[in-house]
């Protein structure tokens, strides 16, 4: 049974839990759509990028990888902290696009944030959540194959049941699936909250 390192050895465990011949062409697809589950339903700390975009014309590039919003806020003393809220509400709030002042909210409307009331030419800075690059024979190694590679195998054989129909396995690969994608969950929370040990400053 492969250890996995990587894309490579990943197919290669994938393929041997499956024991089929027949789906050996299919294993990157079926990656690629455990992947695809894992980017739209958890946002990781690793995942976590720099927003660093300008105003103009009352709208700011989103960036190419982004997947959601941590916080954003006005690069300006003091800073002022948006509130992420739905295009709707932008336009019902703040009808008059035009102007030049500082927003209090954004949005995403495509491939531009927006913003209310109609902003002057600001920087936006915060943090967003970034999409990795899909696996691939060119790109080998990502988070998950460093930190939780189990979870894409399990993950991939799920997605393997449109092929081999009421097989047994597929209910302990469910509950294995689960119980490691609950574990990076925890340990993700963990990671954000900790506050570490308090030290008691001698004044």
């Amino acid at each position: 049974m492969a250890i996995i390192t990587s894309y490579a050895t990943l197919k290669t465990a994938v393929a041997d839990y499956l024991a089929r011949d027949d789906l050996t062409t299919f294993v990157p697809n079926f990656i690629q759509n455990a992947e695809n589950k894992l980017y739209r339903t958890l946002n990781l700390r690793n995942e976590e990028t720099a927003l660093n975009v300008t105003i103009s014309s009352g709208v700011a590039a989103v960036p190419s990888d982004f997947k959601a919003l941590k916080y954003a806020y006005v690069d300006q003393s003091p800073v002022t902290l948006l509130q992420f809220v739905s295009p709707e509400e932008v336009y019902n709030d703040y009808p008059f696009r035009a102007g030049a002042v500082v927003p209090n909210v954004i949005s995403r409307e495509l491939s531009n944030f927006i913003f209310g009331p109609y902003p002057a030419a600001y920087t936006i800075k915060g943090i967003y959540y970034a999409k990795l690059s899909a696996l691939s024979d060119s790109n080998t190694t990502n988070w998950y194959t460093t930190n939780a590679p189990e979870l894409l195998l399990y993950g991939a054989l799920l997605e393997s049941a449109p092929f081999i129909g009421a097989d047994e396995r597929m209910a302990t690969w469910g509950q294995l699936y689960q119980s490691c994608l609950e574990t990076v969950k925890q340990e993700n929370t963990a990671a954000e909250y900790s506050m570490g040990s308090l030290t008691q400053r001698v004044s």
